[in-house]
């Protein structure tokens, strides 16, 4: 099963890549690197842990790897973010949402849409937090240099 979702989150990110005109001979790493967030996630859901920690583990992963790619690859960070984000969308949990709103079960609805908020807001502090411990690191490494 975790193979399952580990290759279509692979294809997920490597497909979104494609479509925001990513270089093609990145789209590999794209996917290695959604596929390496979708792995966390899963891990941390498996064990019992909330899915937003889960989102925000995923998604400083996600930023971390992002920024050695783009460093390695000499290819904008931007490219393997949102391609590697893809898969931590909770898109199927937004749907479900309106679904229940336009059923009329406010109740569910409201729960639904604010753990799709929360999930949201958790890849932001995610990619936020790993950049700012990246801008950290610069700073010290710059200040070690002069």
């Amino acid at each position: 099963m975790i193979i399952e979702q580990l290759v279509t989150s692979f294809i997920a990110a490597a497909a979104f890549s494609v479509i925001f005109n990513a270089p093609k001979n990145r789209l590999i790493q794209c996917g290695l690197v959604g596929m390496s967030g979708w792995l966390v996630y899963t891990v941390f859901t498996v064990n019992s842990i909330d899915a937003v920690v889960a989102t925000v583990a995923a998604s400083i992963l996600v930023a971390v790897l992002s920024q050695l790619c783009a460093k390695f690859y000499k290819t904008p960070i931007i490219i393997f973010t949102v391609s590697g984000i893809i898969p931590l969308v909770p898109g199927g949990l937004a749907y479900d949402a309106m679904r229940n709103f336009v059923v009329n079960d406010y109740n569910m609805a409201i729960q639904l849409a604010a753990k799709a908020l929360l999930i949201s807001g958790a890849i932001a502090i995610g990619l936020v937090f790993s950049e700012v411990i990246n801008q950290m690191i610069r700073k010290a490494k710059w200040k070690k240099i002069q």
